[in-house]
């Protein structure tokens, strides 16, 4: 899981240390703090990432003009919300573009794009018009497709340029049925 570990140590290098306390109030803590994480609230939003140690959120929006038609070069646009800043937008910095947070895009069909993560290109995500005619990030999430909302790391200690990755948490809506459809991963070989 490349895409984790460098996703997690731009994220620490971006916004500060990854000094946390015991482990046992760690654990209740983090328990408590995802839960009370700021949601996204935009207009074009396709999913977001969140993770340790704050709540900074990187969102990927659909990218499109002022005429509301997609920008097919890129249709995806990758920022920050600081929350601890007072919620202000950010763009990526160079290197969270190139090797974390950005994202190459490929076009597949009509209104059908491959997207990869530049740090983990073996999970293709798929942005595609779904039956809502809207914009969607498809993903499979326990072995279906479902619709991306939000992506948790839970960092846990480590070192500074490797960082403990205890598991990353993979939240969508089954398209068919709109139930919540959650996948843990904590195996990352």
């Amino acid at each position: 899981m490349r895409f984790l570990l460098i996703a997690s140590l731009i994220a620490i290098l971006a916004t500060g240390s990854n000094t946390f306390a015991d482990k046992k109030s760690k654990e209740n803590l983090a328990v408590a703090a995802v839960d009370t994480f700021p949601v996204p609230k935009l207009p074009n939003l396709l999913f977001y990432i969140q993770r340790d140690p704050n709540t900074n959120t990187i969102c990927y929006e659909l990218n499109v003009n002022d005429k509301g038609q997609l920008d097919e070069e890129n249709p995806v646009h990758p920022f920050w919300i600081r929350y601890p800043e007072g919620g202000g937008r950010k763009e990526l910095n160079y290197l969270q573009k190139k090797f974390a947070y950005g994202i190459i895009v490929k076009k597949a069909g009509k209104d059908y794009f491959q997207l990869k993560s530049v740090a983990y290109s073996k999970t293709p995500l798929y942005l595609k018009k779904g039956t809502n005619n809207k914009y969607q990030v498809y993903m499979a999430i326990n072995q279906k497709q479902c619709v991306l909302t939000k992506i948790f790391v839970r960092i846990e200690g480590g070192t500074f340029w490797v960082p403990n990755v205890r598991y990353i948490e993979v939240t969508g809506t089954d398209p068919a049925t709109g139930k919540t459809v959650v996948e843990r991963i904590s195996k990352f070989s």
